[in-house]
């Protein structure tokens, strides 16, 4: 009798646990609309959604969402590099950061921001950013090792690079 009350307070404590985790990704949606974001660039598997900002003189700021809208696998450690670039394609500063979350699930999205000191030379900033991506391997091609059954994942680093980001006319979002 004892040993079946532990048993159902124990079995009642997990719930009552989990009912107060939040789920992967239920916290990750910023309060803008995907319309309030005045550029866009999409790959096979996320959406970034940013506005080019300068707060106050000397100052860049990028202020975005990262969005996985199709992807089964989740996307993670999405890092950003901000990059000030002069008339003779020489870097003149450079920032660095990260998506807000470490995996953005499906339809979920996430915030990012970067800050950059400007210099006063550049003509354009460009904004390289990689994440990794499980990509579904082919087994049915040879490979050396032990024979696979069946598609297996792979964590893929994707890098990608997207020129002039803050152009008024470059990856317009409308």
């Amino acid at each position: 009798m004892i040993r079946h009350s532990l048993m159902v307070v124990a079995v009642v404590m997990s719930l009552a646990g989990c009912a107060a985790m939040e789920a992967p990704g239920s916290g990750t949606r910023p309060g803008l609309p995907p319309e309030a974001y005045a550029h866009r660039v999409a790959t096979a598997e996320v959406v970034l959604l940013w506005n080019c900002l300068e707060p106050e003189p000397g100052l860049l700021r990028v202020e975005g969402v990262a969005q996985n809208p199709w992807q089964a696998q989740p996307i993670g450690y999405l890092e950003f590099d901000l990059v000030g670039v002069d008339a003779q394609e020489r870097t003149t500063a450079q920032t660095a950061g990260a998506a807000r979350d470490l995996q953005i699930y499906t339809n979920t999205n996430t915030s990012f921001q970067l800050a950059l000191k400007r210099v006063g030379t550049e003509v354009r900033f460009d904004l390289y950013y990689h994440y990794r991506f499980h990509e579904e391997f082919n087994t049915s091609a040879l490979v050396a090792g032990p024979p696979m059954a069946g598609p297996r994942l792979f964590a893929q680093t994707q890098n990608f690079l997207v020129r002039d980001v803050c152009g008024a006319t470059q990856h317009r979002a409308r």
